[in-house]
């Protein structure tokens, strides 16, 4: 077995373990604040992250995927410059948090915005001045170290957010908690690697570097922004604020399967592809589909669970605000297929250079939520809203596909084989469910 298999399978155990274990904290933690806050709270909350998230993905410049796929991401000139460049864009950022504050709260009609979105905005200071350590971590594939770093950060950031709900349950709690996690990273990023430092510089051939790949990764994270969190801001307007709660609920518990392909497809697939671009495509196609089918085959088994036993674990673990939840989690929870058949293969095209691909495939599934959101509102109410946006993963899919045929990497084979496998599974499931006298996971809207 090489080295480079070896640092692959490690990194897969020791993502699939720190985000399986990170997502225990979040749902333990989750049950708590449910019972201290009220639902609108996390329906506002949704609006202001999702307004966050995106300025931070507008203007990403693709740091973290410079030093890890660049030559020189091991050069001191070429970190201290990367965090330069790190530290201007996140003072940068507050300040267009300020400039969307007003707009926003008129917009969603609600003052609460007014000072919310600049304290959660506070948080993209903080993070810019993190060490590029961590960019470094991944670099060296070291994922123990880095999962282990992220659970702490995740434990501290938890605990100090119940206690202040507990103490003083109010929205302001939830976005101070945001604010105190880029804390806690920021000032332990400095303590990863043992004599790492980080150092204002400007290495101008570093700077061209990192501009040139992050100009397409900026495309490419701007689009994936208007895909993945388009659907709260349209719902915010769609829905009350109390109902797109009850969807955020729906949303994580569904999303569990998707968020760690993302991590093994950004922390593990992207640098492993990224260290055997000197094989032929022939080659490097061979080695994805034989390492990629037992991740489809995991995935599939794990889908078709939280399919058949979700709604039941909402129901057991919610209160009844929640129970909307129950019909919403199922169907969400099918579409995560197409995430995951996206994003074991689209690490290839960006690893090979080819991050506009990326850019297409997001622009298609949010072509897909923004038009067909609202429509199937419209003629089907909350029910066809949350279809599409179930099915909003399909386009991102298909518009890959076209490039890794255009790349001589296509896998549709093992694509079919793996749906079909996938379909068989859940079939499965669903009869022995039914047949045990629980019906259908969707049966509230039937």
């Amino acid at each position: 077995m090489t080295s480079l298999k070896k640092l692959a399978i490690r990194g897969a155990i020791w993502t699939i373990a720190g985000y399986g274990t990170g997502q225990v904290l979040r749902f333990g933690s989750n049950l708590i604040l449910t019972r201290l806050l009220v639902p609108e709270y996390f329906g506002v909350m949704a609006v202001v992250n999702t307004l966050r998230i995106g300025i931070e993905l507008f203007s990403d410049l693709g740091i973290t995927q410079s030093i890890v796929n660049n030559k020189r991401g091991d050069e001191p000139a070429f970190l201290n410059t990367a965090w330069t460049v790190q530290v201007i864009r996140g003072c940068v950022l507050w300040l267009f948090c300020l400039l969307i504050t007003f707009p926003a709260a008129k917009l969603y009609n609600d003052d609460r915005m007014l000072w919310l979105i600049p304290i959660v905005g506070l948080s993209t200071i903080f993070d810019g001045f993190s060490s590029t350590s961590i960019h470094s971590l991944y670099r060296r594939m070291e994922l123990g170290k880095i999962t282990l770093f992220q659970l702490i950060l995740q434990v501290l950031g938890l605990f100090t957010l119940i206690i202040w709900c507990w103490r003083s349950p109010s929205i302001l709690a939830l976005g101070v908690g945001v604010v105190l996690g880029a804390i806690y990273k920021t000032v332990g990023s400095f303590w990863l690697i043992p004599g790492y430092t980080n150092r204002f510089a400007w290495d101008q051939d570093a700077v061209k570097d990192i501009l040139s790949f992050g100009k397409w990764m900026f495309i490419a994270t701007s689009v994936t922004f208007l895909n993945e969190q388009a659907d709260r801001l349209i719902l915010a307007k769609l829905l009350s604020f109390q109902l797109l709660g009850v969807y955020t609920i729906a949303y994580t518990l569904a999303s569990i399967p998707r968020e760690v392909i993302k991590h093994l497809s950004y922390r593990v697939i992207f640098p492993t592809i990224s260290n055997m671009l000197d094989l032929p495509r022939s080659s490097l196609r061979a080695k994805i589909v034989r390492q990629r089918r037992l991740i489809l085959m995991g995935f599939a088994i794990l889908i078709a669970v939280l399919v058949s036993v979700g709604d039941l674990v909402i129901a057991v673990l919610y209160d009844k605000r929640y129970t909307q939840a129950t019909w919403m989690m199922p169907i969400l929870s099918c579409g995560i297929w197409f995430s995951v058949l996206f994003y074991t293969t689209s690490p290839a095209l960006l690893a090979i250079g080819k991050p506009l691909y990326s850019a297409q495939s997001n622009l298609a599934g949010f072509v897909m939520i923004g038009l067909g959101l609202p429509l199937a509102f419209y003629h089907f109410g909350t029910v066809g809203a949350i279809i599409v946006i179930a099915l909003s993963d399909m386009p991102l899919y298909i518009v890959n596909l076209y490039g890794l045929g255009r790349e001589q990497l296509s896998c549709i084979i093992q694509d079919i084989q793996s749906t079909a496998f996938f379909i068989a599974v859940l079939a499965l499931f669903l009869i022995l469910r039914n047949s045990l006298g629980f019906g259908l996971p969707i049966q509230a809207i039937l």
